[in-house]
């Protein structure tokens, strides 16, 4: 994700969605960590502010975890 972080951020902010299935413990977490570091960089935001558009993708139900 992180290599391909440029075409990832643009294709949600083209309206893209994200599903992410799988282990709660340990897959989740570091996804969720990609994607704030994805959104921080391309979309030049602070830490703090890639936390709250990712909190926004997923208020949208753009980013949707089926975590276990």
């Amino acid at each position: 994700m992180i290599e391909r972080g440029d075409e990832l951020w643009h294709w949600l902010q083209d309206g893209g969605h994200l599903y992410v299935c799988g282990d709660a413990s340990r897959m989740a977490k570091d996804v969720d960590a990609a994607l704030v570091t994805i959104i921080a960089k391309h979309a030049k935001r602070s830490t703090a502010q890639a936390q709250l558009e990712l909190r926004s993708l997923a208020a949208a139900g753009r980013y949707v975890r089926d975590v276990y």
